[in-house]
């Protein structure tokens, strides 16, 4: 009888973020610690992520990658979703709650997500351009338009379709990219959302051996 195989996942050996969680790679810890599944992590340098053998795992040469037997996935939300079909706890059993969930999965890394990433790059990288102080404003305004949007839906419940799903999980996740930017204060419930999620114990765990991987320090028990 063959022994049930660990998923490996690749992580960042040095994390941009300094261990804050928002690298990629969180997403998919945080959903095998709400799934309960084992697994193995293989750190990647910067030069490593563009050299062939990483990108045949993936062929843009970033991370997180998933490998589970002969299968390889990479994408972090098609690794979410591969884990959330294989595993109960993060898709609802009704089929049209399930559906749904996958929805709200699409919505924050298509919808919610893009114009987070443009604020990212237009401050870090477009900072020194003549065009910064007009270009701003503008990206700051797509967000907002979608962040009262997300408010509205969302209103006074803990979660986006009933139980915690896959798709809070991905929501939480990208939202999590505003903290430092002060945006996400101006809509309390959705803060209030982000940290219901941040509380979970599966976060925890997963934040916390993300964060080992950039101190060196084992996770505190």
């Amino acid at each position: 009888m063959s022994l049930p195989t660990i998923p490996i996942i690749t992580v960042f050996e040095r994390s941009p973020d300094g261990g804050k969680g928002l690298a990629r790679d969180m997403r998919v810890r945080w959903a095998l610690e709400e799934v309960g599944q084992a697994y193995e992590v293989r750190l990647v340098s910067f030069g490593a992520m563009k050299e062939a053998a990483h990108r045949a795992l993936h062929p843009f040469g970033q991370i997180p990658t998933y490998e589970e037997g002969d299968l390889v996935l990479f994408e972090s939300g098609a690794i979410v979703l591969h884990l959330a079909e294989r595993h109960a706890g993060l898709l609802p059993d009704n089929a049209n709650a399930r559906a749904r969930a996958i929805a709200w999965m699409f919505a924050a890394l298509n919808t919610v997500e893009p114009p987070i990433l443009d604020l990212q790059t237009t401050k870090f990288l477009e900072g020194d351009k003549p065009w910064y102080e007009q270009r701003l404003p503008l990206v700051q305004n797509r967000i907002r338009d979608r962040l009262g949007k997300l408010s509205d839906r969302l209103g006074a419940a803990d979660w986006l379709d009933g139980a915690f799903s896959a798709g809070d999980l991905m929501m939480v996740a990208v939202l999590l990219r505003l903290k430092a930017s002060g945006m996400l204060a101006e809509y309390p419930n959705l803060s209030a959302y982000v940290a219901r999620g941040e509380a979970r114990p599966a976060y925890k765990r997963a934040f916390d051996a993300q964060l080992a991987v950039f101190t060196g320090k084992p996770p505190t028990a």
